[in-house]
Formats: structure tokens, C-alpha cells, sequence
């Protein structure tokens, strides 16, 4: 299902309910928290596109009372938000810190020959494979984003995975005996096809490894702001386990990990190996039966607090205005315009915000148009207070922001609640 543009509530309302989970068919779909509709949130806005109209898509997180994936309608696809790609992993220093603690620890204990990445984007984690001089491919759907890993040095095909994708580079490049899904299995609708083409790049005996979000830390840390429209779904290990094996892939070893605010590394291999779950995978499950994550229960009062982190920060925001306080954004990532969107933040409570990424800079945030400017311009300013939205960055950006302190200003976190530092 598609929709396009502005369409009668009564008809949305049909056309929702006929929405069937993507993984195991079922239309048992529960409400878990309605954000109302937001444009995509990676199609930055340039100046001269400010006087054109912008395309809202509703965002509605639902789940799957059968499978209990957590999932949003398929109203966009992968290529309208992934041909051309605002996103460079490598502008977080922490990230591509995380990246290569990986690759090292990958390459000194399984000793891989070939290792494929998809959705490698500007190559943060391959370059540190080449540097090991061990041969590898990234596949990254963006021209763009692919263009800059070439650039670094890393071999990188300009393809969205699909099985016929997969039995290609397989052919081409021989299986890999490690593959690596980094921050992308909740970005792709197709999520039976998308594990069919992991299992067709892996070698028969080799390694999956998949890294996202855990649904658990979502919900029970109020992150709601990472729920958006190139998020697709949100996992939990136990939906994760169905999803894997709908494409042939057996989960054998989950890790909790701290990046992007509670994330999970999957290791999955293809069933023929017939390899044993660890211990780890019941464990983790277990938390999430505990927390009601595998029935309705552990969604109810999410959507609660959800509504309280937007009264806290407005409230926050309205009350720096009325006093002449100013305020200024850090970063401008995906989270941020869900968070901007949903709690109406405009330049009038938010001057701007600045970013790393040369390729935001004099553009506006989707929605609520708020300018993007470069990093520097925080110091030259020396704003009161500055919001912090890539808040799963917070270790690393209370050191880069510790400059802040110099006039006496203070960094504003807004999730999993309000703190001002």
C-alpha cells in the first residue's frame, strides 16, 4: 500500500485496516503510539525549495499480536529516501570508534577471507578492513553515499540487497564468510527478501552479524524519536529470531550493546549449520517477556510518556522564549526531525541548529524548517542553551560541546526526559 498526499480520514482509516504484518501475515496490528504526519525525515530542504509544499506521511507505530513485531505502515519505499542520502556515518567519531573495535575483534577471531557489508554506507567499517588487507565489498543503495567509501578506498556497489542482488555478488565475488547489517534491518519493507539476500551473500558455513535498535530500550526509555519513516520496523531479539529464520538464517548469539541508546548485535548463521542458541538469546528474551513486550501489556503506557517528553520540552522551549533566553539546536539527524515534527518546534523557540555534515549546511530540517548551520557558529553566538538531538550521542558531545561552559551555557537533553546540564 502507497499513499500519496492528503487522503480523507475515513478512507486512511479503511486502508489501515487492511494493513497486515510484513513478517508472518497476520492483521491482529495493535496501536502502540500515534505521532500524527511528518515528511520524510532525511529530505532536507533547500532555501529555494521553502516556498514549495512538502508531502506528510502519517507515522503510527503499531504491533503485531501474533509475531509482536513492532512496525509502521510501508508508505514510502527504500528509494525515495535512500537514492540520494543525507546520512554519513562517518562524521561520528564514537561510531566509526565502534566500527573498528568490531572489525578488529571480527578479523582476530573468525579470520575471515571475504567480508560484504550491506548498507555500508561512506565506508566507516570496511576502510578499517581494508586496513587489515582482508578483501571486501560493501553494498550501499546511495549513489551519493557510495561514491565518498570509494573515495576511501572501499571496493562498494551501488545496489539495494534483494536475493537476486545477493546470488549476484555471490557468483561475481564467492561467498562471504562474514556479512555485516549495520543499523539497516529496520530500514527495509521486504524483510523476508531482504534475509533471503543475507543468506544468499553468506557463505554456507560463515557469519551474519546485524546491529540495531532494541525495541526494549525504545519503550522503556522513551525513544520515540526513532521512530520514523525509514524505520520500518523495530525489533525485539524474539521478532528477530522469525524474522532471520523466514530467510533461512538461524539466530545463535545476541549482545546488548550501548550504541545509538540500547542496541542488539545478532549473530546468525544459515540452519544448515545447525549451530546451538547461546545462552544469551533466552536471557535476552526472557527481559523482553518480562517487560510485555511479547503481549500487549509493556505497550500501554508508552504512548503516555511519549506525550509527556513533548510537554516537558515545550514547556522547557516556551519558557526560555518568554524569559529572552536563546536557544540553539546541535546536530540535525533523522531523530531530531521526528522530535522537531511531533512537538511543532519552529525557529521561533529554536533559532537553528548546526551539524557536522557539510552536506546540511544551508539547508532546513523537513516540516518545521528549521536552518542548519555549521558547527562553529554555536561559539560566535554563545547561546543561552543548546538542545542536544542526537541525544544517543551523549558521551561523545558533552566533551565536544564542553565549550559551551565558557559563557555559561547549558546542553539540553531531551530524551528519555528533560535534563538540563
Amino acid at each position: 500500500m502507497t499513499v500519496r498526499g492528503n487522503v480523507p480520514s475515513a478512507e486512511l482509516a479503511a486502508n489501515f485496516a487492511a494493513v497486515t504484518c510484513r513478517l508472518c501475515g497476520s492483521s491482529s496490528l495493535s496501536s502502540v503510539v500515534d505521532l500524527g504526519a511528518t515528511p520524510p525525515c532525511e529530505l532536507f530542504l533547500t532555501a529555494g525549495q521553502l516556498d514549495e509544499p512538502e508531502t506528510t506521511y502519517p507515522l503510527h507505530l503499531r504491533v503485531c499480536t501474533e509475531c509482536w513485531l513492532a512496525q509502521i505502515p510501508p508508505l514510502i519505499t527504500p528509494e525515495e529516501t535512500f537514492t540520494e542520502y543525507a546520512y554519513f556515518s562517518s562524521y561520528s567519531t564514537s561510531w566509526v570508534e565502534h566500527a573498528k573495535g568490531y572489525v578488529e575483534d571480527v578479523i582476530d577471531r573468525l579470520r575471515p577471507g571475504f567480508v560484504v557489508e550491506v548498507a555500508s554506507n561512506d565506508g566507516y567499517l570496511l576502510r578499517h578492513v581494508v586496513d587489515r588487507e582482508v578483501r571486501c565489498l560493501g553494498i550501499e543503495p546511495s549513489a551519493n553515499v557510495g561514491a565518498a567509501a570509494r573515495e576511501r578506498g572501499v571496493p562498494t556497489l551501488t545496489e539495494f540487497l534483494s536475493p537476486e542482488v545477493g546470488q549476484r555478488v555471490r557468483a561475481e565475488h564467492g561467498p562471504a564468510d562474514v556479512v555485516v547489517a549495520n543499523n539497516v534491518y529496520a530500514h527495509i519493507p521486504d524483510v523476508v527478501g531482504f534475509t533471503q539476500g543475507l543468506r544468499a551473500l553468506v557463505a554456507d558455513d560463515g557469519w551474519v552479524s546485524i546491529e540495531l535498535q532494541h525495541l526494549l530500550t525504545l519503550v522503556e526509555l522513551n525513544q520515540y524519536d526513532t521512530i520514523y519513516h525509514e524505520h520500518f520496523q523495530y525489533y525485539s531479539v524474539a521478532s528477530a529470531r522469525r524474522a532471520l529464520a523466514s530467510g533461512g538464517l538461524a539466530l545463535v548469539d545476541v549482545e546488548l550493546l550501548p550504541t545509538h541508546g540500547g542496541s542488539i548485535r545478532l549473530w546468525a548463521r544459515p540452519v544448515e549449520v545447525g549451530a546451538p542458541e547461546s545462552a544469551a538469546v533466552g536471557e535476552v528474551i526472557a527481559r523482553e517477556e518480562a517487560a510485555g513486550l511479547l503481549d500487549i501489556s509493556g505497550y500501554g503506557e508508552f504512548a503516555a510518556r511519549v506525550a509527556k517528553v513533548r510537554r516537558d520540552l515545550l514547556g522547557f522551549l516556551v519558557q526560555a522564549a518568554a524569559e529572552g533566553r536563546s536557544v540553539v539546536g546541535y546536530g540535525a539527524p533523522g531523530k531530531g526531525n521526528t522530535l522537531l515534527n511531533h512537538c511543532g518546534i519552529r525557529p521561533d523557540l529554536l533559532a537553528y541548529t548546526v551539524d557536522r555534515n557539510p552536506y546540511k549546511h544551508g539547508r532546513f530540517t523537513p516540516g518545521v524548517r528549521i536552518p542548519i548551520l555549521p558547527p562553529e557558529r554555536i561559539a560566535e553566538d554563545r547561546p543561552d542553551f543548546v538542545l542536544v538531538l542526537p541525544w544517543n550521542l551523549k558521551g561523545e558531545l558533552v566533551e565536544q560541546l564542553s565549550y559551551v561552559r565558557d559563557w555559561g551555557g547549558r546542553l539540553v537533553f531531551p530524551i528519555p526526559s528533560l535534563e538540563v546540564m
